[in-house]
């Protein structure tokens, strides 16, 4: 039995840092963090994958750091798609039912997915995901659920997230050069929100703002459904561009700066706070007054949140029916600016809160894990264990010769028993299907299965 734990692996391919994070849950149903890998991200530019060489050796690099921590060995990872080049779109289909005297199942809802699938894209690009958010039946409306009801005409509005074929497949390929397998795509803004937002700020309204190192994310939900999801080709990076150019310093000694002193809000510093910086290679120090620093971070904040907050205003929040009552969130690497909170509340006029991924973690986490900067990485390993991944298999201690015996024995002789019982366990508990379910495993099977064959005939 113990080789069939459900270990999940997710893997947060980020232009700053690409993180492998192993974990389970544990027997109160919260996320035990087994293992942590990051490394720095080569081949990555605004979340798009622009150095495959460089890529998979950072891959392998955090890859092989989380399976020393843990002691796991890691087969599959789930990982996030992020990038410039994600874009949503809403959308409204139907079906007619050929026998409406039957009651809707998941055939039907699978049905109008595929019809959905089969829209016609710009040139290059993919649909990614399809996220059913409200039915009608037969014009009535607003049904969340429709599994089990009577009806012959189906209709459903789709939040429909599209994204460049090409990026997409670049980031299967490194993974299956980097020797791991595939086993599920999320968008990473939908991971970042399952890791750092509660169901009650779904319900009341929530703009979810991950600000990365190239990309800033945005997910936004209203009564527990995906609204609106955009991607802005801009994070943290540009902010250390624009005080490396300002200050004429160097990049490394420009990140130290905005990590270490900087700040969202001018006011804060008094005009005689100054930093000393070592000048290059014998050249004298440079002083940098942190007050002309926070004005150069405060101009390109001010820059990035009010272009999410262009897009807030393009899902409609200032209709009072789409008003988000819980404001906003912010989580990523960003996140962790000082006053940056206060700077968002007054750009914005929305409550704001920093999102940590503590609310899924079980109690005893580290500290590191539950920063904002892993709030993407936990929510692709919550969204790998919500499909039943066994990403990764304990390593035996004992490495003599007879090990290979023991670890590959008990997997021949219990899997399949284990297998039927867990089938036939869930047919027992799980017979209402759902919809959610439903879209679930349609999504997660098929895009992946479609890379995979991508990947297996263009070799």
């Amino acid at each position: 039995m113990e080789n069939r734990e459900n270990i999940a692996v997710g893997l947060d391919i980020g232009t700053t840092k690409i993180v492998a994070m192993i974990g389970k849950k544990n027997e109160y149903g919260k996320l035990e963090i087994l293992g942590l890998g990051k490394a720095k991200s080569l081949g990555v530019a605004r979340g798009v994958v622009n150095n495959i060489t460089q890529t998979i050796h950072s891959i392998q690099q955090a890859v092989m750091e989380a399976e020393e921590n843990s002691g796991y060995k890691i087969n599959d990872v789930v990982v996030g798609i992020a990038g410039q080049h994600i874009r949503s779109i809403q959308h409204t289909d139907y079906i007619s039912r050929s026998n409406p005297e039957e009651v809707i199942s998941g055939k039907d809802i699978q049905l109008l997915i595929d019809q959905v699938n089969k829209l016609a894209m710009l040139p290059g690009e993919e649909i990614i995901h399809v996220l059913p958010q409200e039915f009608k039946i037969d014009g009535q409306s607003e049904i969340k659920e429709p599994i089990g009801m009577y009806g012959g005409r189906l209709e459903a509005s789709f939040h429909v997230v599209v994204g460049q074929a090409s990026s997409i497949r670049n980031v299967g390929r490194c993974i299956q050069s980097s020797g791991i397998e595939l086993s599920g795509l999320t968008l990473e803004p939908l991971a970042s929100a399952d890791a750092v937002l509660s169901q009650e700020e779904k319900e009341a309204g929530v703009a979810l703002i991950d600000i990365g190192g190239g990309t800033t994310d945005l997910a936004i939900f209203k009564d527990g459904i995906i609204r609106h999801t955009a991607v802005i080709p801009f994070g943290g990076n540009v902010i250390t561009e624009d005080i490396k150019e300002g200050c004429s310093i160097i990049e490394k000694q420009a990140e130290l700066l905005k990590v270490k002193f900087g700040s969202a809000w001018p006011g804060e510093n008094k005009d005689n706070e100054i930093v000393s910086i070592p000048g290059l290679r014998g050249r004298e120090p440079k002083e940098i007054s942190l007050k002309n620093l926070s004005k150069i971070i405060h101009a390109r904040v001010v820059e990035i949140i009010e272009q999410v907050f262009t897009e807030v205003k393009a899902y409609g929040h200032e209709d009072p029916r789409k008003k988000l009552i819980a404001g906003i969130v912010l989580t990523g690497g960003g996140a962790q600016l000082q006053h940056i909170k206060q700077l968002v509340e007054y750009i914005t006029g929305m409550d704001t809160r920093i999102g940590y991924p503590n609310e899924h973690l079980a109690g005893n986490s580290s500290e590191d894990i539950s920063s904002p900067l892993y709030a993407t990485a936990v929510g692709l390993v919550m969204n790998s264990i919500a499909n039943n991944t066994q990403s990764a298999y304990r390593l035996e201690v004992s490495q003599a010769i007879p090990q290979q015996k023991q670890v590959i024995a008990p997997v021949v002789e219990t899997q399949p028993e284990v297998v039927n019982e867990e089938v036939i366990e869930e047919k027992v508990t799980k017979e209402p299907e759902t919809t959610e379910g439903k879209i679930r495993k349609s999504f997660f099977d098929k895009y992946v299965d479609k890379i995979k064959d991508f990947l297996d005939n263009a070799e």
